[in-house]
């Protein structure tokens, strides 16, 4: 019986899921996607595929999202979260979710989707309408007003499968009532201009960031920010400013450059000046970052000592190519081992300046190390290759 025992234990063992662990410190935890068919792991931090669902089965009330754009597939991850918001739904819980237009052609089946389940409002703004140039490029939710979740996945099945991603569940009170600010500032902007009702900024003059606290969140575009969130740019630029020895960024693109190829210098500034004083810079950008003209500035920036930028290429899956994936997406950077900034905006211009994104900073060692473990795997791994000056990229395949 005993040997009967133990054989059933080890079937179910060997059956039952992955068992991730979950990393965090008091009021966030991190939670990352890695891109399946890689030799990338991080086996102490859970896939946001496991916190999402969790997270929407837990609510009681309320919850609030607001997406880039909403792509589902039978049986891929992304089901397990929508089964549990209409499993929400179903039993009263007030869903109401935001999503960009400009993306709304690509998220047709989604709307469908999310049109079908009980107690859900969808909304789709334009976000041009209230901030010109602007898009809606957040990706974050608020779940009873008690806890919440940003971070550069967007609601999009390939997101939580077959891309490098980085979020943060946050429980911290204040930081929560913050982004559900956010959340009801632009639910109400969307009622406005869809109406075609002039729609008054919050803000005459950038509101600063909270940095005396430990943790705190910036949001652009600024002159929309409800009370306590300060501005996005000036902020990033500000701690760049004060780096004293390293920063570690992952980014999908990064070029100096608005969606016009105007220059946009603020951010590229503070990295070049960093390099000057003695930081180590040490940039990640995917390969979709390898067209001209934002290569070109990523070979001038590269050419500055202290400055070292690494190009990362996922491989394609065994199932062949598909469309838009396959790429490093997470966008954070880690600042002296100390802090750690994690968002949803591209470092480029027409995103933090006239885009709906939200960024976290966390003053905590615990929670940058982790962040700069991650960083550093892709870093020495063998996807990521040192940019070449020299080299004429091929047109990426996105």
């Amino acid at each position: 019986m005993r040997n009967l025992i133990l054989c059933l234990a080890l079937a179910v063992a060997v059956a039952a899921p992955r068992a991730w662990a979950a990393f965090g410190v008091p009021g966030f935890e991190l939670a990352v996607t890695v891109p399946v068919e890689t030799t990338l792991e991080a086996p102490d931090v859970r896939p946001a595929a496991e916190v999402w669902p969790e997270m929407f089965a837990s609510a009681k009330k309320s919850i609030d999202v607001c997406e880039f754009y909403v792509t589902p597939k039978a049986g891929e991850p992304l089901e397990p979260a929508l089964a549990e918001l209409e499993k929400a739904g179903k039993r009263g819980v007030k869903i109401r979710f935001l999503a960009e237009n400009k993306m709304a052609k690509a998220s047709a089946e989604g709307f469908e989707r999310l049109k079908a389940i009980p107690s859900l409002e969808l909304r789709v703004i334009d976000f041009g309408a209230v901030k010109k140039d602007g898009i809606v490029h957040a990706k974050y939710f608020v779940v009873d007003g008690k806890e919440a979740y940003l971070g550069s996945q967007n609601f999009d099945w390939r997101s939580l499968k077959h891309i490098h991603e980085l979020g943060v569940r946050v429980s911290e009170a204040r930081i929560v009532k913050q982004m559900a600010a956010v959340f009801e500032t632009d639910w109400l902007n969307q009622a406005k201009a869809s109406s075609g009702k002039a729609v008054t900024p919050l803000n005459k003059a950038r509101p600063a960031a909270q940095a005396g606290e430990k943790a705190y969140l910036v949001a652009s575009p600024w002159a929309f920010n409800p009370a306590g969130v300060g501005d996005s740019e000036s902020e990033l630029v500000r701690l760049i400013d004060a780096a004293q020895k390293d920063v570690a960024i992952q980014l999908l693109d990064y070029a100096p450059l608005t969606r016009d190829k105007r220059f946009y210098p603020p951010i590229d500034n503070a990295l070049r000046a960093a390099a000057a004083r003695g930081v180590s810079v040490k940039l990640m950008v995917s390969h979709w970052n390898t067209d001209h003209p934002a290569v070109d500035h990523l070979k001038s920036l590269s050419l500055i000592p202290g400055v070292e930028l690494r190009v990362v290429t996922i491989p394609v899956a065994k199932e062949g190519p598909i469309p838009f994936s396959r790429v490093i997406h997470s966008k954070y950077m880690v600042v002296d081992g100390k802090l750690l900034w994690l968002g949803t905006s591209n470092w480029s211009g027409g995103y933090l300046d006239n885009s709906r994104n939200l960024e976290l900073v966390l003053k905590d060692e615990a929670m940058a190390a982790k962040a700069a473990s991650i960083h550093r795997q892709l870093w020495e791994s063998a996807y990521a290759e040192k940019l070449d000056v020299g080299k004429e990229y091929p047109k990426p395949q996105k």
